[in-house]
């Protein structure tokens, strides 16, 4: 296990900066996912830890140990990559003990007509054959050792990737997007697996996407980026309750926060909530922070637009008077009175769940918050 310390980093292709100073502490035996849109540099960052890239400025260190300029194979990392990086004329069993035979096999005993004659070559091949099979009982694929990569699955192929990482006993797994070619269901199937084998192996996990379900439902923190830029890094439920940036509360979360300007409250000749301090320029809620009732005096009005049945849960998507072209969304509760469309409504907020932000996009403390 190890732990991995970041610090200032930043990278620049041509005039172009891509990582703008970042530093990120990793704790030993975490699972940390780094998300963001395309091009915010996670995967540049990740590339950078590996020692696949250098760094412009800054300092990678690994369990204390500056790693700067050191060589990837030296660092105790094994890199899973979106692409999964088997080679195609390997059977599965060959390329899960690829790094093993590279590490313990002599450059006779690697031979391919003389190897086996030399002596030591069947002891090491009788442990590596044992540690390939535990990795594929672990990952379920024993049963697909003799096979070609190109006879399997993407879910399969994912698996023996991770097995060719696991049994080169890491400090680190580094992960780049490795779900992102796989269809929906088994998104969600590699999802639990992956997490399932962080816990068995107990080592430090880095994972990068753009999937915001993905860093939600695996990891133990999840550092946001944009541009460059580290904006938050926390458990996800802090992220999701507590967010200190706008653009961390309009990436995290499914259907998207509700974002209204303070100015659209005086347009309606409203005040502002009485929690929201006076600089607030932007208040957001969450679709579970309101509610709906009849229209009335004193609050906020729309009408109905359209209304997602998800089963366990109900969104009214609701059109503002006068406010901005982006519906509010609501999550309605099952004992909640029921709308239709086109229906006039009043749109209720709960005071305490509110989230302020000021003209920079920064989190601003509401009275409440103040007062506790």
């Amino acid at each position: 296990m190890a732990t991995i310390t970041l610090d200032g980093i930043r990278k620049h292709y041509g005039e172009t900066e891509i990582l703008k100073g970042v530093s990120l502490d990793i704790r030993d035996g975490e699972f940390l996912t780094l998300v963001g849109p395309s091009g915010c540099g996670k995967s540049t960052l990740l590339r950078i830890l590996a020692g696949l890239e250098e760094q412009d400025a800054g300092d990678v260190s690994i369990d204390g140990r500056s790693v700067n300029g050191t060589r990837p194979k030296e660092r105790d990392i094994a890199m899973v990559f979106q692409s999964y990086a088997l080679y195609p004329h390997l059977c599965v069993f060959d390329n899960i003990a690829l790094p093993l035979r590279t590490r313990r096999l002599s450059f006779a005993q690697r031979l391919p007509l003389l190897g086996p004659l030399v002596p030591g070559r069947r002891v090491i091949e009788a442990g590596i054959r044992a540690e390939v099979e535990q990795a594929a009982a672990m990952l379920d694929v024993t049963h697909l050792l003799a096979r070609k990569p190109g006879q399997l699955s993407g879910g399969q192929r994912q698996r023996v990737a991770l097995g060719r990482a696991m049994v080169r006993h890491p400090a680190v797994f580094l992960m780049d997007e490795p779900l992102s070619n796989l269809d929906a269901k088994l998104r969600v199937q590699m999802r639990a697996e992956i997490t399932a084998l962080h816990r068995r192996l107990g080592v430090t996990f880095v994972y990068v996407t753009h999937d915001q379900s993905e860093a939600m439902t695996m990891s133990d923190r999840v550092a946001v980026m944009m541009h460059g830029e580290l904006l938050q890094v926390a458990p996800p439920e802090e992220l999701y309750r507590d967010p200190q940036d706008l653009r961390v509360a309009e990436m995290i979360g499914s259907p998207k926060i509700n974002v209204l300007p303070a100015a659209y409250w005086h347009g309606q000749g409203l005040p502002l909530p009485h929690c929201v301090p006076a600089s607030a320029t932007h208040v957001a809620f969450r679709p579970e922070a309101s509610r709906l009732g009849p229209p009335a005096d004193g609050q906020l009005l729309g009408t109905v637009a359209n209304i997602e049945n998800l089963g366990s849960d109900l969104f009214l998507h609701v059109v503002l008077r006068d406010g901005p072209v982006q519906p509010a969304v609501v999550r309605l509760s099952p004992e909640a009175p029921r709308f239709a469309i086109g229906d006039a409504v009043s749109l209720w907020l709960d005071a305490g769940r509110l989230l302020a932000f000021d003209g920079a996009g920064r989190r601003s403390a509401t009275y409440e918050q103040v007062a506790a």
